[in-house]
């Protein structure tokens, strides 16, 4: 089931898009406000969000550039700001559509279905990766040189490489890896991380594309 977070300071708006949504068989979580959103995000992991920009406590477009720090996940924008300059500070910031309130609920919908599409496909298309000497395929599991990894390392690994240059928090990587109760135990990844520099950098002592950002998270460096 495609999970969607909705962020509106709208009830009426909320209500309705998740009264629409759930009777179309997506799982559905809201918010009000950006900080809201933004924390949701980190912990429920959606596959799809739809944003309002007139949020009281953050500006939609901070929100946009807050998200594409660390992840892909697609944005339809849905904005009572008409003017073109909003739309293209929008898609800028790395929204994948914008959509002006007034809206038709049918067309709405279909902004939906085609962003899941063009986020699918591109996430099908990301499947061979290089990291120094080594190739990953992604979709075949397989690693150049007969290299074999854990499950774990995989899941830590493939976050990472669908995510190239951006940040991945602690936080993030924890919950997605060993669930939300384990949020603290970052010496989990430690260890998985130092496991993985050992396995594809070539000098692990001094990565240069399985990076740590003290004190925040991980990032690949292609």
């Amino acid at each position: 089931m495609t999970k969607i977070l909705v962020v509106d300071d709208e009830p009426q708006i909320l209500r309705a898009l998740r009264i629409n949504l759930a009777a179309r068989h997506y799982e559905v979580a809201v918010a009000a406000d950006g900080s809201a959103a933004l924390r949701q995000a980190a912990e429920w992991h959606p596959d799809l969000i739809v944003l309002d920009l007139g949020l009281p406590d953050l500006d939609g477009i901070d929100v946009i550039h807050g998200l594409r720090g660390w992840t892909r996940t697609p944005v339809v924008v849905l904005s009572g700001r008409a003017g073109n300059q909003d739309k293209i500070d929008a898609l800028d910031a790395g929204a994948d559509d914008y959509v002006t309130k007034p809206f038709g609920i049918e067309e709405f919908l279909a902004r939906i279905r085609a962003v899941s599409r063009r986020a699918a496909i591109a996430e099908a298309e990301l499947t061979s990766i290089q990291i120094g000497e080594h190739t990953v395929d992604l979709a075949g599991k397989t690693i150049s040189g007969g290299l074999r990894l854990t499950p774990t390392e995989w899941h830590i690994l493939e976050i990472l490489l669908r995510n190239p240059g951006k940040l991945i928090p602690q936080r993030y990587l924890l919950t997605k890896v060993w669930g939300s109760k384990h949020v603290k135990e970052t010496h989990y990844l430690r260890q998985y991380m130092a496991q993985l520099r050992k396995k594809l950098e070539h000098d692990p002592a001094h990565p240069k594309h399985l990076i740590t950002e003290p004190g925040m998270g991980y990032r690949y460096t292609p």
